[in-house]
């Protein structure tokens, strides 16, 4: 069963990385969720970073604010994808100092990169990375992108009444 392993810098980060926990269980696959600061916990990150992948995570999400060094640092450490997720933290300006410190990364260590807060979308992005080898997640993935379908044209439908 593949696994994803969501980090973030801080525990003042988990209220909008706990959206990418709720909807990778939605899809029924394993999380495992941490803190691991690239500047308070050095030795922590590189530990997690070059191990995730003996221990069966598939896909790694990496949410951090203000200079936003996590998710870019496990990259360069791991082999497994890696989707960072700007967060908007009270040190942060406006939240582009994180974006552009997740988005900008050098040639040869890519950081998936969603929008700032957009947690939810990095669970959804693991789940069809994780799809795109397993028939079960991917099922589930299609159901979704349904009911999201047929919430819009109800929507549409109600606007119309």
């Amino acid at each position: 069963m593949s696994k994803v392993a969501i980090v973030m810098g801080s525990d003042s980060d988990l209220p909008v990385m706990q959206e990418a926990v709720d909807i990778l269980k939605g899809f029924d696959i394993e999380v495992e969720v941490d803190i691991v600061s690239a500047h308070r916990t050095p030795e922590k990150l590189v530990d997690f970073s070059t191990n995730a992948h003996k221990r069966g995570i598939s896909v790694i999400i990496a949410g951090a604010g203000g200079a936003a060094h996590l998710p870019g640092m496990v990259a360069a450490m791991s082999p497994l994808p890696v989707i960072g997720v700007p967060v908007k933290s009270s040190n942060s300006i406006d939240g582009w100092d994180s974006i552009l410190s997740i988005l900008q990364m050098p040639g040869g260590v890519p950081v998936a990169t969603v929008a700032l807060n957009g947690a939810k979308n990095a669970g959804i992005l693991a789940a069809q990375i994780i799809g795109s080898a397993d028939k079960c997640v991917l099922d589930k993935i299609v159901a979704y992108k349904e009911g999201l379908k047929l919430s819009v044209l109800e929507k549409a439908k109600k606007l119309k009444k």
